[in-house]
């Protein structure tokens, strides 16, 4: 029998589904367990929120590492990532101390760092002609394991300990290698790797428009995984209940992460999802901050279901204005590093804001600010783009 050298667009989406369920747990399984750890290392505000923000902070800084590692290590690239992300989150539960945690999330980040813009091109050359669909099932896959890991963090803490709880999330990543050497085979990545000539991003408008838009939805996503909890906790809830909030926020995410890209593929232009998205996404903003009872819960509902669909879109944003797969390919690797150094920033500044002031409602404040600064961006974006706007 001729052996395939190649594996079919379902099991590289399969493949593609197992490695994004890993890139989010180390970091999400944070919130729920946010007062926990600060009563039992003990610890502060800003310390806590420092384990969302290194990890987040790595996947900028090292994103353009991705490439270069990839023409090098072109067939073990994926399954050393993987296994870098496994080690360093079961080392949590072996090893339960807050200088171990700051070391894994360093590690856990630079590995998520150098898959993501490596997934972006796959999917890119992988799937031309359904290019949003495809990377609605790698969200999706993003979303199931921030859904996991905030959904069921606190569960096993209360059966076990924060240390396994925190660990136990490694046993993914041992899945994902499986998987991954198993689906892939000896496939190389090499032809991925940027070939043509193409614009220099950091040089362009329109690139900065869509790293500053990628990075400001992408710190709302991870403030509000690492701080929702605390701030239900903050409004009157216990920690089962704001679990139970934190729960749903992640589960109505991986709708909009399946339905969202499917539309956008099908429906109107980017310019007016992104403005319908971002503008739902203040008015649930408002309702969790000034209501309570069932339309409290709407409010964090319409939040996650909106953001949820504008990361996807921010992954398609630098694929559609790309001339070429090689502009794909470095636009894609600007956006992530630069996005997610961006989005590092404002977990740690609500830590600080709240550990100086004492007033958690401030956070509010600051999350309205950003999405008003989003909107901002998205019409100038609708300015000089025609792309966005087709």
């Amino acid at each position: 029998m001729k052996r395939k050298t190649t594996p079919s667009q379902l099991l590289w989406l399969i493949a593609i589904f197992f490695v994004a369920v890993n890139l989010r747990p180390i970091i999400t399984s944070i919130g729920p367990l946010f007062n926990v750890l600060l009563d039992e290392l003990p610890s502060t505000n800003t310390k806590v929120s420092l384990l969302t923000s290194i990890p987040v902070f790595c996947m900028g800084l090292f994103a353009p590492l991705a490439f270069p590692l990839t023409r090098k290590f072109p067939t073990i690239i994926m399954p050393m990532l993987l296994a870098m992300i496994a080690i360093a989150t079961i080392l949590r539960a072996i090893l339960p101390t807050y200088s171990i945690l700051l070391l894994t999330s360093f590690i856990a980040g630079t590995a998520i760092a150098i898959i993501g813009p490596i997934m972006n091109a796959r999917i890119k050359a992988q799937f031309k002609e359904r290019t949003a669909s495809a990377l609605g099932v790698y969200s999706f896959g993003i979303g199931v394991g921030a859904t996991l890991s905030a959904s069921f963090s606190f569960a096993i803490y209360e059966q076990t300990s924060w240390s396994i709880a925190l660990g136990s999330w490694g046993i993914l990543g041992i899945i994902a290698v499986v998987l991954w050497v198993a689906i892939a085979g000896e496939e190389t990545l090499t032809q991925i790797a940027p070939q043509e000539t193409a614009r220099n991003p950091w040089r362009q408008k329109e690139a900065w428009l869509i790293l500053l838009f990628f990075g400001l939805q992408t710190a709302l996503f991870f403030s509000f995984m690492t701080w929702l909890s605390p701030l239900a906790v903050a409004q009157g809830f216990s920690l089962q209940e704001a679990g139970y909030l934190l729960m749903a926020f992640s589960a109505i995410q991986m709708l909009g992460n399946l339905a969202i890209p499917w539309l956008v593929e099908r429906y109107f232009t980017p310019i007016i999802w992104l403005t319908f998205l971002s503008s739902l996404t203040l008015i649930g903003l408002l309702l969790f901050a000034l209501t309570s009872g069932v339309w409290l819960w709407l409010g964090v509902l319409l939040i996650g279901l909106m953001l949820s669909g504008l990361f996807p879109l921010g992954l398609l944003l630098p694929l559609n204005a790309a001339k070429n797969d090689t502009e794909a390919n470095t636009w894609s690797s600007m956006v992530l590093s630069g996005g997610f150094m961006l989005s590092a920033i404002l977990p740690l500044l609500i830590g600080l804001v709240i550990d100086q002031t004492n007033q958690p409602s401030l956070a509010y404040v600051i999350f309205g600010s950003i999405i008003i600064i989003m909107q901002l961006i998205i019409w100038a974006l609708s300015r000089t783009t025609k792309g966005f706007n087709s």
